[in-house]
């Protein structure tokens, strides 16, 4: 396959012309790509919910949930499924596998529903499908406020609403705090009376003029045609004119007894923005269009609509927009691509420093390339650009260069030794064409197995690997045949400027310096003369007739065609011109002497005029020598390295502070929960919303906040967490930009939220909670337990037991349970039998209750003010909507008018609003927080012969009034100490090292509390599990456990495909091991907590990485050991190879050094940032790739040689025993014996020919003087 190499140099120019292709459409791809913050995640879920109004929460399991659960259980690709069972309404939630066909899911969902709707009772509305998909939230607010009507209000943001949703990248502008328009027929009970009709007869009115009746068919000659009797309403006078009985001649409608009203429907919320009551528009973007522009756009929209306004209501109404998502991205994408230009810096610097300029300007040629081609790709795989990509990118800078590097340091290399630049690369492209093959290979399959990644998190990073895989693939085509013709090429280039300049340098002063205005007017000439020549053409199009072909459409051409060709002269002067200025601008060099020289030096390499040849051992090859060339050495440094990798294993697990899911950001967004409980009014709510509201708005850390009393809000990415079920109301609040704050720590997020908290804790009567939304893939409560059970009884009894133990949890905050809350629902229970003698009946009765709650629905109408149909409802004015109106309700019957008082009777009974249930068993939440910052000291004791870490107290972090001082100075306050630690001196035994601090997080309590769980306190029957971000946490560990394992076998495999050794392949791998070990230290140096996502992504990327190395070493040390001793070449490998090796180790480590810090520099406007909210993302991956290369390649350099020759030294050793053993066993008759006497005589000889035949006899003749004779192969 080398064979690629000479094809590409032989059709240079064919090569050349498929490089600017690629720059050209990688450059246009990259500018019409869609950037977006973070990736697109389309939730494979679906709910199923039915409609059934007054349906009880238990009558709605057991009719409506578990039908539909046992229809919808044997879906293909099923996860897990949800239901709940609420007051007039049902709804399964159904989780698939990501991969899920939609299509054929959607049709399966459908036909199991059509069956278990056979089993719903009568009265269920039709059930509705909807598509779950976390990722469509808003990308900005738009926001209305003012003190106009609420009409007035609603008309304006319905009219934005249409012009947004207009948008070819607007998917939907849902509208917050509005409400839905209805016509509200008011029953006066007096009137009632006196027109002497009862609630009865005008609810069967209403029933049955609210019907749509499919006639039939009338059949005639002239076809069949369906009959039908629809019952609408155009205007409100058709209600107004809907008869309900006859009094005498009299006709009495609905008029008579009623008063109709255009209003809203009552109201269920209040929505505020920066305290002035608004109606917000939340824009989402489709799928696949850029976010920036987008959000521009909706911006532009807004200010054209709000321009057309009339005088006053531009005076009245107050527009603007909020929790724009495009300043996000767009900071992202800018901190992201100056971490890119830093990285590509930093690798240039370090590739300039060790090869020179020329040789920089190529390994420089692979990053911009290996890019465009990656873009180019993600385009023809329809992938928008995200903060994973461009994270992707800047990994992946170290890595591509690490196949230009190697072919241009061993091309180099021969030009030294007198080859011509095209063969050089040539040579050194195919020489190094397996190596990189093989290193790029065992990459790729470290990041392959990570496309399979499960779950949202797989979901969240999966266009990490896809990025790598791409651009590494292309960097794989940059370095084999773009890199070897440029090199080539740019070399005879080099050499025609060289002889140019020098040619020019010897020129006159005077006749040197008159060259630049020549140049430039050769230049400049072409530039003013190319615009007016493309007028000319586009002037000649435009007027040409084409239905004139001789007299207009020829000229015009021939026209164009001497335009065109002025124009190919003009472009051949100007570039003639731009190169004889250059060669000018150099061959000043020429003349000012050495200084001049020493640069054209670095810039032009010169003909070799002595090569050198011969070896010398340098300081590194001394080193490898001392090492590899005794038997006792290789041992040394291998028993050295395994105790260093073993302490440091041992001092991380004593010393680390824990495991993480994601990593921890500042947050800029936030969500306020105002808890209260009781049978608050929405007003009551309101006024504490006012509170809370007032206090947020005051902080100087806050920039807006919606706030929402009641029902409403706006659409957040809150990873899952769903509102408190005592939660009275939420404000969304929005923290300055970090950029305006980067320089105000005492703004910083979490510090705002911590103040909140605080602030907001005063407030008497409520409770807060603060859900900070970071980025990533979730954000919920991480302590998250699930207890199931099917006696309902038991598993109230359990969630209080287990309450009970979070409460008394030390480091658990916000607590909360979804227990049904305390509260009373009435009763209404109807004697049947008495109903019946007044010939009344339930549905009658349940009539009458809808009149005192939210009315009877009459039908739907159209007005001018709604763009939907509205509901008609009939029902009793406010004051009468009361339960004590039914005891004044009557039924007619023969007997005259009976009070529904004598069959029907109120009662009290416990609130049971909704149950939830999965795998068909109910089940109860008990979710926390976990407090930042807390540790706990604790001591190993041996217990029942295992080691057991005993608590001794929960600390927080203390300034002044500190207990305890670990040992890097941290202070630390007691809040909870246990009875284990009575009697002991926790400082001394901290100071002793006889305890130890071990950081309190997530996954540290969940320990704690499953430890109280495996002493089975819970009741029979009831069984739990960790879910939320502990269950995702769990299959990600999972999975980068297995890839892990995936990624070393497929290494393995390719590895001994190569080398067709086991133990030469095994010995690659062992990189991978002491990377670990490297991860370990950087984690500890850089003070990191353990994160599953981001840690274990970088190990798992650095065994792709750090294996490299090893793959150059042996395949170098293969080839010198054909044709010297194998120590030798051990030697010589570790010479000849520490360049290269260091060069591609280093620019790796310097691409993600920034990172590491947090440090991002703005080239566009200058300046720079450190730990950024997008820094944060990475700081965890980039210290796990840095340190564990950098520690890998370090102990690399000394074991790889040291393994090699530990084999060596062992097989001849082996062989001397073996010889031995058989000399001493068999005599001199053995074969082994005979060989070793030849071996002996052949030393002796003086000649260097020996001839050997099938008939030779043993030489072991005691007499070395005719030797000769004896040793005779043939005669």
């Amino acid at each position: 396959m080398s064979g690629i190499v000479d094809w590409a140099a032989g059709r240079a120019r064919m090569v050349m012309a498929f490089i600017l292709l690629s720059l050209v459409v990688g450059g246009y791809a990259y500018s019409t790509l869609p950037k977006e913050g973070e990736p697109d995640i389309e939730i494979p879920a679906l709910f199923v919910s039915v409609q059934f109004p007054g349906i009880s929460a238990i009558d709605s399991e057991t009719l409506l949930v578990k039908p539909m659960e046992t229809e919808l259980s044997d879906l293909d690709g099923l996860k897990t499924m949800t239901g709940t069972a609420a007051e007039n309404y049902a709804g399964v939630a159904l989780e698939f596998e990501f991969g899920w066909d939609k299509t054929k899911i959607m049709a399966d969902v459908r036909d199991a529903m059509s069956t278990a709707e056979g089993k719903f009772p009568e009265g269920y509305e039709k059930y509705s499908i909807t598509e779950i998909n976390f990722s469509e939230f808003p990308i900005i607010i738009v926001n209305l406020t003012g003190p106009v009507p609420e009409r007035t209000m609603a008309r304006v943001a319905r009219e934005l609403q249409d012009e947004l949703e207009g948008m070819d990248a607007v998917l939907e502008a849902g509208l917050a705090g509005d409400r839905d328009e209805m016509l509200e027929v008011l029953i006066d009970p007096l009137r009632l009376e006196a027109y002497d009709v009862t609630a009865g007869e005008l609810i069967n009115t209403v029933q049955n003029n609210n019907q749509l009746i499919a006639a039939g068919e009338v059949q005639s000659d002239q076809g069949t045609f369906s009959v039908k009797i629809p019952s609408s309403f155009n205007e409100p006078r058709d209600v107004y004119d809907l008869p309900v009985k006859t009094n005498g001649d009299r006709v009495v409608t609905l008029g008579d007894l009623a008063t109709i009203n255009l209003t809203f429907e009552d109201r269920e919320g209040t929505a505020r923005f920066n305290g002035e009551k608004t109606l917000a528009l939340q824009v989402v973007k489709r799928k696949g269009f850029n976010l920036i522009d987008t959000s521009s756009r909706v911006k532009q929209v807004v200010a054209e609509q709000s321009a057309n306004w009339p005088d006053g209501l531009k005076a009245a109404v107050k527009i603007g927009t909020s929790n724009d998502q495009s300043r996000v991205v767009d900071s992202m994408v800018q901190q992201l691509l100056g971490s890119v230009l830093t990285a590509v810096a930093l690798v240039m610097i370090v590739v300039l420093a060790a090869l020179g300029i020329r040789a920089a300007l190529l390994v420089g040629f692979a990053i911009p390339t290996s890019f465009l081609l990656c873009f180019a790709f993600l385009a023809l795989m329809g992938i928008s650009i995200s903060n994973i990509v461009m994270f992707g990118l800047i990994l992946a800078v170290g890595m591509l260069v690490d196949g230009a590097i190697v072919v241009v340091e061993y091309a180099d290399a021969r030009q030294q030794q007198g080859e011509g630049p095209m063969q050089a690369y040539v040579t050194a492209a195919k020489r190094m064409f397996w190596p990189i093959i093989s290193s790029t290979a065992t990459t790729l399959c470290a990041f392959l197995p990570m496309l399979f990644w499960p779950g949202v998190p797989g979901q969240f990073m999966g266009m990490l690997p896809v990025t790598l895989i791409f651009v590494l693939s292309a960097s794989l085509v940059v370095a084999l045949v773009y890199l070897p013709v440029l090199g080539g090429v740019t070399g005879r280039l080099e050499r025609w400027l060289a002889d140019n300049m020098t040619a020019i340098a010897n020129l006159r002063l005077y006749l040197h310096l008159l060259l630049f205005p020549v140049a430039f007017v050769m230049v400049a000439i072409p530039m003013a003369l190319a615009q007016p020549l493309f007028g000319v053409m586009s002037a000649q199009f435009a007027s040409m007739d084409g239905l004139d072909i001789v007299g207009s459409v020829i000229p015009v051409f021939a026209v164009v065609f001497l335009c065109i060709a002025a124009l190919a002269a003009l472009v051949s002067v100007g570039i003639s011109g731009a190169m004889l200025g250059l060669v000018s601008f150099f061959a000043l060099f020429t003349r000012m002497g050495r200084g001049g020289q020493w640069v054209t030096s670095k810039m032009f390499s010169k003909p070799v005029d002595v090569i050198k040849a011969g070896y010398r051992r340098s300081a590194f090859g001394r080193v490898i020598e001392f090492i590899a060339g005794n038997p006792v050495m290789p041992l040394v440094v291998i028993g050295v390295v395994f105790v260093f990798v073993g302490t440091t294993m041992i001092f991380f697990s004593n010393n680390s502070k824990g495991v993480e899911f994601f990593v921890e950001s500042e947050p800029e967004q936030a969500i306020v929960y105002v808890l209260a409980r009781g049978n608050l009014s929405l007003t009551e709510k309101d006024v504490i919303m006012k509170q809370a509201e007032e206090i947020v708005l005051n902080h100087p850390g806050v920039l807006t906040a919606f706030a929402f009393a009641g029902e409403g809000g706006l659409d957040s990415n809150t990873g899952g967490a769903q509102a408190p079920k005592d939660s009275i109301g939420q404000i969304q609040l929005e923290t300055i930009p970090w950029e305006d704050r980067a320089l105000r720590p005492e703004l910083d997020g979490d510090l705002v939220i911590a103040e909140l908290t605080e602030e907001l804790g005063q407030i008497p009567g409520i409770k807060i909670e603060i859900l900070a939304q970071a980025r990533g893939p979730a954000s919920a409560k991480p302590v998250h337990l699930r207890l199931k059970a099917n006696d309902f009884d038991d598993l109230i009894v359990a969630t209080e037991l287990t309450r009970a133990q979070f409460d008394t949890t030390p480091g658990l905050t916000l607590v909360e349970d979804t227990r049904p809350l305390p509260g009373i629902d009435w009763q209404i229970d109807v004697d049947v039998a008495k109903a019946g003698q007044y010939g009344a009946d339930v549905l009658t009765v349940g009539a009458m209750v809808q009149l005192v709650t939210r009315g009877l629905l009459l039908d739907t109408m159209r007005v001018d003010t709604s763009d939907e149909e509205i509901e008609i409802r009939v029902r009793l004015p406010e004051n009468d909507r009361v339960l004590s109106t039914l005891d004044t309700l009557k039924v007619r019957t023969i007997d005259g008018l009976v009070p529904l008082s004598n069959f029907i009777t109120r009662m009290p009974v416990p609130k049971l609003a909704e149950i939830n249930r999965v795998e068909q068993k109910r089940y109860l939440d008990i979710k926390a927080g976990v407090s930042v910052g807390l540790a706990k000291l604790v001591k190993t004791d041996v217990i029942d012969g295992e080691e057991t870490d005993i608590t001794l107290a929960t600390m927080r972090p203390a300034a002044s009034d500190a207990d305890i001082t670990a040992l890097d100075g941290t202070g630390y306050k007691i809040t909870d100490r246990t009875v284990a630690a009575t009697d002991i001196d926790l400082q001394d035994g901290l100071a002793k090292a006889q305890l130890r601090l071990i950081p309190i997080n997530a996954n540290e309590r969940i320990a704690e509390i499953t430890k109280w769980l495996e002493t089975n306190p819970l009741p029979t029957g009831v069984s739990y599990e960790w879910t939320g971000d502990q269950e995702d946490q769990a299959e990600s560990q999972a999975f980068l456990s297995s890839a892990f394992t995936a990624a070393l076998g497929l290494m393995f495999i390719i590895l001994l495909a190569q080398f067709n050794s086991i133990y030469n392949s095994v010995l690659v791998l062992i990189a991978v091991v002491l990377s670990t070990t490297g991860v370990l230290i950087g984690m500890l140096v850089m003070d990191q907590t353990f994160s599953i996502i981001m840690t274990g992504t970088g190990i798992v990327a650095l065994a792709g990485i750090v294996v490299n190395n090893n793959i150059i070493l042996i395949d170098t040390y293969q080839e010198f050991s054909q044709y010297m001793p194998r120590i030798e070449a051990i030697i010589r490998t570790a010479q000849a190879r520490i360049r290269p090796v260091l060069l591609t180790t280093i620019t790796t480590m310097a691409g993600l050094a920034p990172m590491m810090f947090g440090l991002s520099l703005d080239f566009a406007n200058g300046g720079y940032t450190i730990d950024s909210p997008t820094a944060l993302w990475w700081k965890q991956l980039a210290t796990a790739v840095v340190f564990g290369l950098g520690v890998a390649t370090v102990l690399t350099l000394m074991v790889t040689p040291s393994l090699l020759a530990l084999r060596v030294w062992a097989t001849t050793y082996a062989r001397w025993v073996a010889q031995l053993l058989a000399k001493v066993s068999l005599g001199r008759a053995s074969k082994a014996a005979q060989d070793w006497a030849l071996e002996k005589d052949a030393q002796r000889l003086k000649t260097g020919i020996l001839i050997w035949g099938d008939d030779a006899e043993p030489a072991h003749s005691p007499d070395p003087a005719d030797g000769l004779a004896k040793l005779r192969a043939a005669e």
